[in-house]
């Protein structure tokens, strides 16, 4: 079973997102700022991070440039979730160092496909 880490700070958002992701059978981890999501993904390697970019504490661009920066976490995939859905917030999360970026509302199968298409090319 895959590890998912899911950093989020909107309640209804990780209600709905990580109930859906139980269901498919990953096992997901969730981080409610910026600087404990960053402590998780260091302490659990999770096969994939879910990040919210408009996060308290630090924020996901942030938080994705020092998991980039660590040997233990570099290669774990990104997909930002944003509500800023503008072209060029989309580029400055690639830039950060994410592998994808899905804007809010999520779009749950869109979600679904790169999440495992992103496991696919790790394993």
């Amino acid at each position: 079973m895959a590890k998912i880490l899911y950093i989020e700070d909107n309640e209804d958002n990780i209600y709905m997102v990580s109930r859906r992701l139980h269901r498919k059978g990953y096992e997901v981890l969730v981080a409610r700022d910026g600087a404990e999501g960053l402590a998780q993904a260091r302490s659990h390697v999770p096969d994939l991070i879910l990040m919210d970019l408009g996060l308290p504490v630090l924020d996901g661009w942030e938080v994705t440039r020092q998991l980039r920066a660590a040997p233990e976490t570099a290669a774990v995939p990104i997909v930002a979730l944003s509500a800023h859905a503008m072209p060029e917030d989309r580029e400055r999360a690639l830039a950060a160092g994410c592998n994808d970026f899905i804007a809010k509302p999520t779009d749950f199968p869109r979600l679904l496909d790169r999440i495992e298409a992103l496991l696919r090319a790790r394993a």
